[in-house]
Formats: structure tokens, sequence, C-alpha cells
């Protein structure tokens, strides 16, 4: 008995280590931050998402890059930023990695700015009292967007050009002599340039099969939803907390006629000029990667000619040994003839006579060695 009831005293356990905690950052739109330590469960309630898109962000699968817009949230998948946004906050993965920390700090430095911009637009606003001047404000979760797309993409940059520094030594080193170091220092880096290529690539067809639909990026317009949904057509799904603040539920009641309008339009043009300049820029970097490939290509196209210069020498070294071994073949064929004891008539009293076949034996295998020569440069088999 009491060791079945040790048995059901750990069952408590084992059940809390089956919803393993993530620490999450939660930034809101005054730049504030929020560590959390939270597990998936909290977090679907928190943002309203489905567990097979949060499944994207676990680090633990493997994922492509990702960006989707749902009804309420942005789930992005790219690289090391895993992130979910909202038209008011921002939750990041992981924040106590060391390439998610500037990320961090960036969009901290960025909310604050842009919530202090905006304080002083919305009294620029409430002076005027013009409803037709008002421009459009640059919704938030396009700012968080924006800060996700600029880290990743000057991230990979970043590791292009380290790669450059390394690579272009290395190959100019490895032209100079060839060796096996060399060789396995230009095979790494090779390697390493294919493994970022297919990163690069991955988050550059993501930006493209996006702008290629505007439908999806209608979907990334949060804010523009939120105050669809409170326009007065339709009921409003907000939160009382965004409409009861002063700076927050004026813009969701001021945007709320003009963006009744426009998402029936679906017009992306904001974010569509957004994607295209951090789509130029990721495909600069893989430009940069190609030519890095092109310039590998090359320099392995000029090391097989050199090694094939270097073999076609061997093989003219070979024919012109193989062609002397012949001619002193047969000249020591006809000297160990003559050398044998053989009763030859001619010999007697004509001891001399050994000496002018040796040289005549001599001048017939240098003519010909000579022809052989002679005759492999004429079809072309060795260099003039």
């Amino acid at each position: 008995m009491a060791f079945s009831g040790s048995v059901v005293d750990l069952q408590p356990t084992l059940k809390k280590k089956t919803a393993v905690s993530r620490s999450w950052i939660l930034l809101d739109r005054n730049g504030n931050r929020t560590v959390l330590d939270v597990d998936k469960y909290a977090i679907m309630r928190r943002v309203e998402i489905h567990a097979r898109d949060l499944r994207i962000l676990d680090p633990l699968l493997s994922y492509p890059s990702t960006i989707l817009g749902r009804e309420k949230v942005i789930v992005l998948n790219l690289e090391h930023i895993k992130a979910i946004i909202t038209a008011e906050e921002v939750l990041l993965r992981d924040p106590l990695d060391d390439d998610v920390i500037p990320i961090v700090e960036q969009l901290q430095r960025r909310l604050l700015f842009g919530t202090v911009q905006g304080q002083r637009e919305e009294e620029e606003t409430c002076a005027q009292e013009v409803e037709g001047d008002e421009e459009k404000e640059f919704p938030f979760e396009f700012h968080a967007l924006e800060v996700t797309l600029e880290a990743i993409c000057s991230f990979l940059d970043a590791r292009t050009r380290e790669l450059e520094t390394d690579t272009y030594p290395a190959l100019d080193e490895l032209t100079s002599k060839i060796s096996s170091r060399n060789l396995d220092r230009v095979r790494k880096l090779k390697s390493a340039m294919t493994r970022l290529t297919n990163r690069v690539q991955k988050i550059r067809d993501e930006l493209e099969n996006l702008l290629d639909d505007d439908d999806d990026m209608a979907d990334l317009y949060l804010s523009r939803k939120m105050a669809v949904s409170c326009s007065p057509t339709s009921s409003c799904d907000a939160p009382n907390w965004i409409l009861s603040s002063p700076t927050i539920g004026s813009r969701v009641r001021r945007s709320s006629r003009a963006s009744a309008m426009t998402f029936q339009e679906n017009d992306v043009e904001e974010l569509e000029m957004l994607l295209e300049a951090y789509f130029m820029q990721i495909d600069g970097t893989l430009n940069k990667l190609t030519t890095l490939r092109e310039y590998i290509d090359d320099t392995e196209d000029y090391i097989n000619i050199q090694l094939d210069n270097h073999r076609n020498q061997l093989i003219q070294l070979e024919l012109f040994l193989s062609s002397g071994t012949v001619c002193l073949s047969i000249y020591s064929l006809v000297g160990a003839i003559f050398g044998m004891n053989i009763p030859y008539t001619w010999k007697e009293g004509h001891d001399y006579m050994f000496k002018w076949v040796v040289i005549f034996t001599g001048i017939v295998c240098g003519s010909l060695f000579l022809s052989i020569v002679s005759y492999a440069r004429r079809k072309g088999l060795v260099g003039s």
C-alpha cells in the first residue's frame, strides 16, 4: 500500500513536466517590456492563437521561414526570430538569446520613439480638427514587423560579409598553392556558404510569396481589422481598455470611418512598400552569395585546369622516358648479342668491328628517339 501511494504522489509532478514553460518577453506599444515564463497554453489563451500556429515557433521543430497573418495576430518564424505580433503588443521567444537581445532593444527604442511621435500627431490632429486632412498612421504591427525584418536582413547580411571576408583570401591562397590544408578550408567555407544561401533563399521566397498575394498582405492589417470591427455598421470587438484609452481609443475611433472603406478595397500599398524594401535588401544579400558562389566555381575551374596541365606534363615526361627506355633497350640488346661468346668468322683479325657496331647502333637508337619525339610534337601530343 505504501508503494502504490508513492506512485500516486508522483503523478502531479509528471503532469507538471509535460507542460514545459517557455521564456517570452512582452513589449507593448509604449515600449514597456515584461518577461513571461509561461507555457504554450497561456500564450494560446492570451493571443487567441491555434496550437498548430504556435507549433511553428517551437525551436525544437524544423519549420521553414514563415510570416502568417491570422485574425488577431501575426506569426513570425524568421531564423532565430520567433514572435507573435498583435495590434497592441509583441511577444518574442527566448529573450535571453544573444541574437534576440539586440532585437528587443531595437524594438523598444522604436516603439518609444513611435509613442512620442504618435502623441505629437494626436495633438496636432486635435488642434486642426479637420477630418479630410488626416494622414494615415503607421500601424503598430507594422512597426514591429519592420524591426524584425530589418533585424533578420541585417543579421544575414552580416553573416554574408563575414563569409566573404574569410572566403576570398582562402580562394586566392588556394590558387597560389594547392594543398590539402587549403582545399579542406575552402571545402568548409563552401559548405557554410551553401547553408547560408539556403537560409537567405527561404526568407526571400517567403517575402516574394507574400508580395504576390494581396489577400495575405491584407491579413497583416490587424489595426485595420480592429477598426472595421469597431465601425458604426458593425459591433465592436475591441477590449474596453483599448477604447477607454485617450490615445489608442481615439485612434481606433478616428480610423474606423476611413478603414471601413479601405479594407473593402483591399489597399495594401503601405505594407507592400515596406515589404519591397526588405525584399530588395535580402535579394541583394542573395546576389552577394551568388557572386561568391560564382567566384568559387571559377576558382575550381582554374584549379582543375592547373591539375590538367600538371597531368599533361607528367604524361609528356612519361612519353620521353618510355621512348628513351625503348631506344636504350635496343642498344643494350645489340651490345649483349655481340658480347656473347659466339664464334664469328669475321671476328678473327677484325677486332675493331665491334666498335663500329656499337657506334652504328647508338646512332640508330638516337635517331629513333628523335623520330618518336618529332612525331609526338607533330601530332600535338607534347608541347613545342
